[in-house]
């Protein structure tokens, strides 16, 4: 079964880049780590966004925040405890790793670990309106 590209639209030039991101994003999405991504508003500030994702037992040195080429990447990573003897497991040492593609002038701006839960704060500065007249030859 073939699939309907969702930016076929011949309007929309170009934006084959962002369709395989998408794909590439969804492929790798199973749910874990929980996650919220807010807008955090602040009067005559730029568009700031942050995103937190629940990482209870995680340690700051087990993750890692990194932004390759467009994509802000969060990993983490908890090692086997050998010399514990479980009676039952119930929390899993689970490794992880969270994408999300950034748009054009997106910055990351830090990252914070506090009380299990990693926030990252990104920031859109407002894009300049430009206005750039194409002059149209004539053949003669």
């Amino acid at each position: 079964m073939s699939r309907i590209p969702s930016l076929s639209s011949p309007f929309l030039l170009g934006f084959d880049e962002i369709e395989r991101a998408l794909d590439r994003v969804m492929k790798g999405s199973d749910g874990y780590p929980p996650y919220n991504v807010e807008r955090v508003a602040e009067a005559g500030q730029p568009e700031r966004l942050r995103i937190t994702l629940a990482v209870a037992g995680f340690t700051r040195e087990q993750l890692d925040v990194t932004v390759e080429e467009k994509e802000l990447v969060i990993r983490g990573r908890q090692g086997e405890e050998p010399e514990r003897l479980y009676l039952h497991r119930g929390i899993a040492a689970r490794q992880f790793q969270r994408t999300f593609v950034l748009a054009d002038g997106m910055r990351v701006l830090g990252a914070e670990l506090k009380n299990g839960l990693l926030s990252v704060d990104l920031v859109r500065p407002e894009p300049e309106r430009i206005v750039r007249r194409i002059a149209i030859a004539t053949e003669e």
